[in-house]
């Protein structure tokens, strides 16, 4: 047997320690040294997918690496999400949650992953209110002339969503409630098939985020009636609050959030969301989301951790109160 004195056993402790950091702080000045992969848990166009390729772009420009998005659409986001949350936690899988994948999905269907054991939050990237469309070819050009419409043919008039569970689900039943008036639910796997059959006529109206709807607005294939934000947005002046058109106080938006695996160096996780937050003061970055109705945020991993908490729990209530269940 091998004695090793107590001095001895104390030094080569305090080595290990001292190896340790200094292969975290080595680990973080050499990341990354391949391309980054970037879950996003649904299909291209849809606003999460438009957000993440406003960012992405400029992070691989700081970090001098490929951010390749990998969209996983499907479920309402929850086959990309339980694709993230078993992915290596080595810093170069990411995941980019949404409001409703984080906060509302799991609250009210089985899912395989646990937000607070399987994700590391780096940062909220951004937010954004959601916009009421109809198709041109809808008899309403306000909310007043659509609640009119629904109440004398109950049934009659349906909605796409993103998927059961998601925000645009939850806002058209809480309008729903809100307007007392009966509509049917038509659930996609994302934003862009819903926005297809949206333009085709196969649907009627759709609260979609306003990252998504917007080009369709501006181009006249779509009519904008109302959005969801407390205050008109900037984006779209013109088109009046759900608030001011009779439903005080009604608010529901959306936001998109970079996380990594739970067990993702923590030297990388820091790393990364300080490029991100100066990706998000770039005045081009936060134009270009401007443009499209978002608001740039970046926030610390902290904060980020305790409003997911507290959405969470603010939806829960919404999902009671509106009898919403998974379909």
């Amino acid at each position: 047997m091998i004695k090793i004195r107590a001095g001895v056993g104390i030094a080569f402790l305090a080595l290990c320690v001292c190896l340790a950091a200094f292969c975290i702080g080595a680990n973080a000045q050499s990341y990354p040294n391949r391309a980054v992969r970037v879950i996003v848990p649904f299909p291209p166009g849809s606003g999460v997918d438009i957000v993440t390729r406003i960012v992405t772009p400029r992070l691989g420009e700081a970090l001098g690496q490929q951010f390749i998005i990998d969209n996983r659409g499907g479920a309402g986001g929850i086959v990309g999400a339980e694709v993230a949350a078993k992915a290596p936690p080595d810093g170069y899988n990411l995941f980019m949650g949404t409001a409703g994948v984080l906060t509302v999905v799991p609250v009210m269907s089985k899912v395989s992953y646990n937000v607070a054991r399987d994700f590391a939050p780096i940062s909220l990237l951004a937010s954004v209110p959601s916009m009421l469309v109809v198709h041109p070819a809808m008899p309403v050009k306000s909310l007043r002339d659509l609640i009119a419409l629904a109440r004398a043919k109950p049934g009659f008039i349906n909605y796409a969503s993103t998927g059961s569970g998601t925000l645009p689900h939850l806002a058209a039943e809480f309008f729903k409630v809100q307007a007392k008036i009966d509509i049917v639910h038509v659930p996609y796997k994302g934003s862009a098939p819903a926005m297809t059959d949206l333009l085709g006529g196969n649907v009627d109206i759709f609260f979609g985020n306003m990252l998504s709807v917007m080009p369709q607005v501006k181009s006249g294939k779509l009519r904008a009636i109302a959005v969801t934000s407390l205050q008109r947005s900037p984006a779209a002046p013109e088109v009046p609050t759900v608030a001011e058109s009779g439903f005080s106080g009604f608010e529901a938006g959306t936001w998109f959030g970079m996380l990594a695996p739970a067990a993702a160096p923590r030297d990388v996780v820091a790393k990364l969301h300080a490029e991100i937050v100066k990706a998000l003061r770039q005045p081009d970055t936060r134009q270009r989301l401007a443009s499209q109705g978002a608001s740039a945020i970046g926030n610390t991993p902290g904060e980020f951790t305790a409003y997911i908490s507290s959405e969470m729990e603010k939806w829960s209530k919404v999902l009671k109160a509106a009898g919403v269940k998974a379909e």
